[in-house]
């Protein structure tokens, strides 16, 4: 079993790499992965989230056993239009979660006026948060404001994508402390090296880190192969599910 926690799909094929539903679903089969968490894929253009969302909602619809869906919320289209949008993400269509990205939506992801009211309607709903936690815009997407947040919902569920990579840069050691600090901190081992990666699982656990490709940004195949290897090289059987499928089915209940 591979459930990728980390994937993207677009209704267009603007962006360069833009990947359509059926895309995704032929790179899952050819690299072996059952099941992929999906969430939406740049351009990020704030007049087109309504319909990039409904798009993936239908996809989930037409692939129920193959895709699980995450919502995506952007502060900056204001608290009112937030609040509606996670209730329709996760009322209406059944998400299993909604992401925060402060890199491509510029905001702080503890900021107390624009970001955390959002937060606080999803935990309300049962359901996990999701940011973005990369080296590529450090200060809204610093692990440490991560570990703010988390600590004011300790009854919540946080997944931490790319735990401090998705650059050149590398806040991972960061990242692992915040995980360390919050037990409620899942990580996302995606754009990152196989070292952090490591170091991680020997400090945390594996029941507390999961695979992800960040597909199309990276060649799903491709990270499944270097997983496999690392596993093989590295790792016990059981860390090996661990990471592969079962930190996230568990983080996410499916």
């Amino acid at each position: 079993m591979i459930i990728d926690a980390d994937t993207h799909i677009s209704p267009t094929r603007e962006s360069g790499n833009s990947l359509l539903v059926e895309e995704l679903i032929e790179r899952m089969d050819a690299a072996g992965v059952e099941k992929a968490l999906t969430w939406i894929q740049p351009p990020y253009i704030r007049s087109r989230l309504d319909d990039s969302l409904r798009y993936l909602y239908d996809s989930t619809r037409r692939f129920p056993e193959r895709l699980i869906g995450f919502g995506w919320v952007d502060p900056n289209l204001g608290l009112q239009n937030g609040f509606d949008t996670i209730k329709r993400c996760v009322e209406e269509y059944g998400f299993h979660g909604v992401k925060l990205n402060g890199a491509q939506n510029t905001f702080y992801l503890d900021d107390e006026a624009v970001s955390l009211p959002l937060v606080e309607a999803v935990v309300r709903l049962g359901k996990p948060v999701a940011f973005h936690c990369g080296a590529d815009v450090r200060d809204y997407t610093h692990p440490s404001l991560i570990a703010t947040v988390a600590k004011r919902f300790p009854e919540a569920k946080f997944i931490m994508v790319h735990m401090g990579g998705a650059s050149f840069d590398d806040f991972s050691r960061a990242a692992i402390a915040a995980a360390k600090e919050c037990p409620n901190i899942t990580l996302i081992g995606s754009a990152i090296r196989t070292i952090p990666l490591l170091r991680a699982i020997r400090e945390l656990g594996s029941e507390r880190i999961a695979f992800g490709s960040d597909t199309p940004f990276e060649l799903m195949y491709l990270e499944v192969a270097k997983y496999r290897a690392f596993i093989d090289a590295e790792l016990s059987p059981e860390d090996g599910e661990n990471l592969m499928w079962r930190t996230i089915a568990t983080v996410l209940d499916v």
